[in-house]
């Protein structure tokens, strides 16, 4: 692909140093759609980003995109903070009787605001309101947000560092496969919490992703996760999964904690649970936690109606005949085959490739491969991103709505950017 240079003087001058996504695709967009975007020169590139996974259901998704047009042509409430709106009723009753009931989740749903940390902020504090206790325990790469509270329990240290201030109440522990297998899982979690001179003090709840995105795509396994649940009940502490970027179907089915069977206690959800990109995010807890005083956890923003609609229209139809955890399955399946090509092509520069549904990383033994792969990517058509601590994970994030023909092309894109940074 040729490409001209865009004129990126405005961003560069007036937009703020903090940028970090355009800097690794130095074009300018201009227009998106299903799995595609297109620069204002006409370029037009695959996109396994997402929107970091904001956009499950692919660019200006036609069927949602009409939802919304409609609502907005007819004057719907565009801004309600926690009014009661028919948009508010319309996604709540779809939430409850397609996503909620079939899985027999009783929760109650809170808006805490538009945004994942909102979300985490909102879990915490209800938490530590429930239980009368401050400290919480996160895990190892963890991420969680960038706003205090939520990067007091995130791991990756120039995340924290940027907070400027000491980062509290707050405990790592050892995330699945943290330590290799040489430690019993929970062995010294649970010494530390039954041992009065451990210093531990005792924690309100215990915060997780099943799968850490940001960290480098670590899977944790089921049994793992229930391990922890039966940790939780029998120390008293409250489980909060955090759903943000592995939910709304990513890993396959509608939350990625189902396949292991628990239940958590508090559930954080944003990114596509409005479907369309449009800010959105929900705290979800069982009723019994239900403690708040009204108005004491609020927000201008949390009653985003647009993405109600879309969030309604979302759930509607993709996920009322449960197809969409099939299909995103069996596209994982198309994903796993080429990692496992590559990996195999490439021995001696691939440690591993891991992921589950529509989530994948490929990680190298040589740390600044990953974003020499991605920048190769992108001059090749394709958009990806590299997570873990020192980037060294080539991670994919495709719309579950990429076919698979597109699938295809995408990797093999990546195969052929691998083949000559490699």
């Amino acid at each position: 692909m040729t490409i001209t240079q865009p004129d990126l003087s405005v961003f560069e001058t007036v937009e703020s140093e903090v940028r970090s996504y355009c800097r690794s695709w130095p074009t300018v967009f201009d227009r998106a759609q299903g799995s595609r975007m297109t620069d204002e020169d006409g370029h037009i590139y695959l996109d396994f980003f997402a929107g970091a996974g904001s956009l499950n259901y692919g660019h200006n998704n036609p069927v949602l995109k009409r939802a919304l047009i409609d609502y907005i042509e007819r004057d719907g409430v565009t801004h309600g903070l926690d009014m009661s709106t028919t948009a508010k009723r319309a996604f709540l009753e779809s939430f409850q009787n397609i996503v909620l009931r079939p899985r027999d989740l009783p929760y109650k749903v809170m808006f805490p605001g538009p945004t994942g940390t909102n979300a985490v902020e909102a879990a915490l504090k209800l938490a530590r309101k429930v239980k009368g206790r401050e400290s919480i325990v996160s895990f190892t790469n963890a991420f969680h947000g960038m706003s205090l509270g939520s990067l007091a329990v995130t791991g990756n240290a120039f995340k924290r560092a940027g907070a400027g201030i000491p980062l509290v109440h707050g405990t790592p522990m050892p995330f699945d496969h943290y330590l290799n297998g040489t430690t019993p899982d929970f062995l010294w979690f649970e010494r530390l919490l039954e041992d009065s001179g451990s210093g531990l003090n005792k924690p309100a709840a215990v915060i997780v992703e099943t799968v850490q995105g940001e960290g480098g795509i670590n899977v944790a396994r089921p049994e793992w996760l229930r391990e922890l649940r039966a940790l939780c009940d029998r120390q008293d502490m409250l489980l909060i999964v955090d759903d943000i970027q592995m939910g709304c179907g990513r890993t396959g089915a509608f939350f990625s904690f189902e396949e292991s069977g628990i239940v958590p206690d508090i559930v954080t959800v944003s990114k596509s649970i409005s479907g369309y990109g449009l800010p959105l995010a929900l705290t979800l807890f069982k009723p019994e936690l239900d403690l708040w005083e009204p108005g004491e956890h609020n927000g201008t923003f949390r009653g985003n109606n647009p993405a109600f609609v879309t969030a309604a229209a979302t759930l509607d139809t993709y996920w009322a005949d449960g197809q969409m955890e099939k299909q995103t399955l069996a596209r994982g399946e198309i994903v796993e085959s080429h990692l496992k090509a590559i990996a195999e092509e490439h021995p001696e520069a691939v440690v591993e490739y891991r992921g589950r549904g529509l989530v994948w990383g490929l990680e190298f033994h040589d740390k600044s491969l990953a974003n020499k792969i991605a920048k190769r990517a992108f001059d090749l058509g394709l958009l990806i991103e590299t997570s873990g601590p020192e980037s060294e994970v080539v991670k994919l994030l495709p719309a579950l709505t990429t076919t698979p023909e597109e699938l295809d092309e995408g990797l093999r894109i990546l195969a052929r950017a691998v083949r000559d940074r490699v």
